[in-house]
């Protein structure tokens, strides 16, 4: 067979037979796209039924469209869109199929966490899973979570904490003039006196107020024998006391007898004279035991300093 030789056309059966095989292909590779796309959408949870939530932030730098909102780790929404408000903050609406949504309660926090390494993350925090659903459409500020935002003020903090350290660990800072004077103190409750020459600031001025103590109580102790002693002015006294009670029974008794005779007196008319003699006589019985009675009053006074009405009125 030469090479010039012509190859016969297909016949027109082996033409259709090509001809299905391809559209089968085409079928095929069609089908498997179609599947291929179903089942993505499936898993991205495009006819799952969901609800909407809108989160605010100041900006969205680092969320992007199809970003996940977690819980606990676990994605429960997609962000679908992110827009702009008229009083130009970001809203992130996000997806969140109804079999997630009980996780999300009215009192449930949102937050935008930016890292130094790694992408942007929306997570939601519910502390209280027994408050009521977060309602469908409802509105979250977020709360953001810059730490490059955070390092400036940081190293601010730090840098004053230094400051702060370093003024407080000078040598004459408050703090080591504290520690002085506690140190002097400590020593001085460790001495001989003890608290006493803390408070006094010296042993020899704490020694002065002991011996003052001592005086004193040496002085105390004598005027208590002074006083109550044997001999004492206390039994002086009980002594001129129990004088003055026997002088002021005869005081009583010429009373009596005074009341007696002015009885008698005023009874008898007629012997005025006689009444009249033995008043005399009375009086100045009267008059000497009134005498007795100061003397004694001033022995007492004498030996007893302290101060006394001594005038006695006769009634």
């Amino acid at each position: 067979m030469s090479d010039n030789a012509e190859i016969p056309p297909p016949s027109p059966t082996e033409i259709a037979r090509v001809e299905r095989r391809a559209v089968a292909l085409l079928v095929l590779v069609t089908a498997l796209v179609l599947g291929f796309l179903l089942y993505v959408m499936v898993a991205r949870g495009v006819f799952e039924s969901t609800q909407q939530l809108v989160l605010v932030a100041d900006d969205s730098e680092g969320v992007i469209v199809g970003m996940d909102l977690t819980f606990s780790g676990f994605p429960i929404g997609r962000v679908r869109r992110i827009e702009l408000d008229p009083q130009g903050k970001a809203r992130m609406v996000i997806d969140v199929p109804r079999k997630d949504a009980h996780w999300l309660r009215t009192s449930s926090i949102f937050t935008m966490e930016r890292g130094m390494v790694g992408e942007t993350r929306l997570r939601a925090f519910s502390g209280i899973l027994e408050d009521p659903p977060l309602p469908e459409n409802a509105e979250r500020t977020v709360l953001r979570g810059d730490t490059n935002a955070e390092i400036p003020r940081i190293v601010a903090s730090a840098r004053t904490l230094l400051e702060n350290l370093e003024a407080m660990t000078a040598s004459e800072s408050s703090l080591n003039t504290s520690l002085a004077h506690l140190r002097t103190v400590t020593e001085r409750l460790s001495g001989r006196y003890g608290l006493l020459t803390a408070a006094l600031g010296s042993e020899d001025q704490a020694q002065k107020i002991i011996a003052t103590l001592d005086h004193t109580n040496a002085l105390l102790k004598k005027a208590d024998q002074r006083v109550f002693g044997a001999n004492g002015v206390m039994d002086e006294t009980q002594a001129a006391v129990v004088q003055l009670t026997a002088m002021l029974k005869d005081v009583r008794a010429s009373l009596q007898k005074v009341d007696a005779v002015l009885v008698e007196a005023q009874a008898v008319g007629a012997n005025a004279r006689v009444a009249s003699t033995d008043l005399g006589a009375l009086r100045a019985e009267v008059e000497v035991s009134l005498r007795k009675v100061g003397q004694l009053v001033d022995e007492v006074n004498r030996k007893w300093p302290f101060a006394r009405d001594t005038q006695l009125k006769l009634p």
